[in-house]
C-alpha cells in the first residue's frame, strides 16, 4: 500500500476531539449533546459565534469532524449525511456545508476554525469565555492590525529617515533662497552704484 492510501485512511483532523468535558445539564447526556448539536449548528450557520470557553472547545472538535469528514467523503457518502444530519439541526444548513464551506476550506492547511479568548465581563462571576469561528468568514478579523503600529522598528526607522530627508531638502531649499536673495543684492547693489554714478556725472 503506498503512501497515498495510507492517507485515505488516516485522520485528517487538526483539532483532538476532547469528549471529557465539564458541561453539566439537567437534561442530563441528551441535554449535554443538544447544546453542542445547537452550538455547531450555530458556527456553520453564523460562522462566528460567541460563548464560554469549554463547550467552545469541545464543540470546535465536532465541528472539525464534521467538515473534514464532508471534504473527505463527500454528499454521496451515506455516513457523512447521516453525521451532517446529525449535527445540523436546521437541515437547509447540510446544503450550505457541501455548497459553500467544503469549496472554500477544501485546499486549507490549517484547522477549519479558530478560536480566540474573549474579554470577562466585568464586575462580576469570572467564566472564560471565548469566540469560535469559521475560517474564511465574511465579518472583520477579530485579531488587531499592527502594520500601522508607530512604536514597531522599521516604522520608527522609517519616520526618522523621513525627518532626514526632509532636513536635507529644506536645507537645500534655505540654501538656494540664501544665493538667490546674494545674487540679487549684488544686482541691486551694481544698479545702484551705476544711477549714484549717473547722478555725479550729471552734476
Amino acid at each position: 500500500m503506498n503512501q497515498a492510501d495510507v492517507s485515505k485512511l488516516m485522520s485528517q483532523l487538526r483539532i483532538a476531539v476532547k469528549p471529557h468535558r465539564n458541561l453539566r445539564n439537567p437534561d442530563g447526556p441528551e441535554g449535554r449533546l443538544l447544546k453542542l448539536r445547537k452550538t455547531v449548528t450555530a458556527l456553520v450557520k453564523h460562522e462566528r459565534i460567541e460563548l464560554y470557553y469549554n463547550r467552545a472547545d469541545e464543540a470546535r472538535g465536532y465541528a472539525e469532524l464534521l467538515i473534514s469528514n464532508a471534504i473527505r467523503y463527500g454528499d454521496r457518502h451515506k455516513a457523512t449525511m447521516e453525521l451532517a444530519d446529525y449535527w445540523l439541526l436546521e437541515k437547509q444548513l447540510v446544503h450550505k456545508l457541501f455548497k459553500v464551506l467544503v469549496p472554500r476550506l477544501e485546499n486549507c492547511n490549517f484547522s477549519y476554525t479558530r478560536m480566540y479568548k474573549a474579554p470577562r465581563d466585568y464586575p462580576g462571576m469570572y467564566y472564560r469565555k471565548s469566540v469560535l469561528e469559521l475560517r474564511g468568514n465574511p465579518y472583520p478579523s477579530l485579531l488587531p492590525d499592527y502594520t500601522n503600529n508607530r512604536n514597531l522598528i522599521h516604522n520608527v526607522l522609517l519616520d526618522e529617515a523621513r525627518k532626514d530627508y526632509r532636513r536635507e531638502k529644506l536645507a537645500e531649499l534655505a540654501d538656494k533662497i540664501a544665493s538667490e536673495s546674494a545674487v540679487n543684492a549684488e544686482k541691486v547693489g551694481s544698479e545702484g552704484d551705476a544711477k549714484e554714478a549717473e547722478n555725479v556725472e550729471k552734476a
